[in-house]
């Protein structure tokens, strides 16, 4: 499973990246705001330190609108998805996109008939949102697992980008369901690396080294 990261903070990327650990990045305008800085320039930043997909989402919601600014994204870098909402003139977007080589993320993905349409338009990655589902009581995971077995059962070549990902479960069920990639916060791929018996073992040795004697 590949992992992106959910983020626009640039020191956030560049740690996870020296890291090794990330194959991508996905923004949105929520989190670009947070940084209070120029879109492109943030991007432009992402860029440089990362060699992968990086979504950047459109802000119209009309068909004409939302093709405009696919563009200009997409010609910023090969590295840039377009990310699309999972709206009708989106999907119409998508296949205008998809035709023209451009790829995309379709985003705000909440049942299983939704990522099918998203495929059939021709969405590079469909965005199930796992946390927001679990937040009104439902089962984020389930649809995750959903889309995969839709997918495979018809040969879709969309692929599952497991998002809104809110802790470390979440990251290891949708990995055994076989979701294609995972978006995580910065502050989850930490608490994925974080294990006390780790640190235990580590404080042992580290002490035990102090008693063996100097050469």
């Amino acid at each position: 499973m590949q992992i992106f990261i959910d983020t626009a903070d640039i020191e956030e990327i560049r740690d996870a990246a020296a890291m090794g650990v990330i194959d991508g990045v996905t923004t949105n305008p929520s989190l670009v705001a947070k940084t209070g800085r120029p879109f492109q320039e943030v991007l432009v930043d992402i860029c440089e330190v990362v060699d992968g997909p990086i979504s950047a989402e459109v802000v119209a919601t009309d068909y004409e609108g939302m093709v405009k600014e696919a563009r200009v994204l997409a010609k910023m870098h090969e590295n840039i998805v377009v990310k699309i909402p999972l709206i009708p003139e989106g999907l119409k977007a998508v296949r205008t996109l998809t035709d023209e080589g451009i790829r995309t993320n379709v985003t705000l993905c909440f049942s299983p008939t939704q990522g099918l349409l998203a495929a059939k338009a021709g969405a590079t990655y469909i965005s199930p949102f796992i946390g927001r589902i679990d937040d009104i009581a439902g089962n984020g995971m389930e649809l995750v697992e959903q889309l995969v077995t839709i997918y495979q059962n018809y040969g879709l070549t969309t692929q599952v980008l497991a998002a809104s990902i809110r802790h470390p479960v979440h990251a290891v069920q949708a990995s055994l369901i076989g979701a294609d990639v995972a978006t995580i916060p910065h502050k989850v791929i930490l608490q994925l690396l974080k294990h006390p018996l780790t640190d235990i073992g580590l404080e042992r040795f580290l002490a035990d080294a102090k008693k063996i004697p100097a050469g």
